[in-house]
């Protein structure tokens, strides 16, 4: 009886320290290494950190869901033909050195969003998109956010931003307004452009296809 309690518990040593290799190998591989091949990268030049107004947005993005449907990293040209859609090249770390936490997504219902700042820099477009994304691009699958707005008769006030939707989609005699929440959103958006050049002329034409 002491015999079989003793390879008992030489099983449980065992399965306890091939455990805790596994885990120490995995936080090696996944955090440590990481972590000391990139604490010493530095944003680029380009870079611009967001404002205040910006991250208030970014948070929107967050709570929105905009991130279960859309990617902030396109692929490189031998992965996918993402730069041919218009998305932009493929993303580096230092990229990303301002983003905590990192929205990189892994869905892709829609477009990539990294550098939708350069591809569409309207805020007209971003507000009303929002409000109605089928009056921008027909067949969208994107949900409209009519909370982020407020609708009324008669006129605005000088202070407030209008929609300006496609005249299809107006109704006679109200206005559209954009609540603040919407505008850091757009903001956000807008300051997502990650087009500056990040590696040297002849590695940069390589990567083209």
């Amino acid at each position: 009886m002491s015999k079989g309690k003793s390879l008992w518990e030489m099983d449980e040593i065992r399965i306890a320290t091939g455990a805790m290799v596994i885990l120490g190998s995995a936080t090696a591989l996944l955090v440590v290494v990481p972590y000391m091949l990139l604490e010493k990268i530095r944003p680029p030049e380009k870079l611009i950190p967001y404002t205040a107004t910006q991250l208030v947005g970014r948070q929107s993005y967050i709570a929105n869901g905009c991130v279960y449907c859309h990617s902030q990293q396109p692929r490189d040209t031998k992965q996918a033909p993402d730069f041919l859609r218009g998305w932009g090249r493929a993303p580096v770390a230092a990229d990303y050195a301002f983003d905590t936490p990192h929205l990189l997504g892994t869905m892709r219902t829609g477009p990539d969003l990294l550098n939708i700042g350069a591809r569409q820099p309207s805020s007209d477009w971003h507000l009303g998109h929002l409000y109605q994304p089928r009056a921008y691009t027909p067949g969208s699958t994107m949900p409209s956010y009519p909370y982020l707005f407020n609708v009324h008769k008669g006129q605005a006030m000088p202070d407030e931003t209008v929609v300006n939707l496609p005249s299809k989609w107006k109704n006679e005699g109200e206005v559209v307004i954009a609540k603040p929440e919407a505008l850091a959103l757009v903001d956000y958006l807008k300051s997502l452009n990650r087009t500056y050049p990040v590696l040297p002329a002849a590695e940069a034409a390589q990567e083209k296809p």
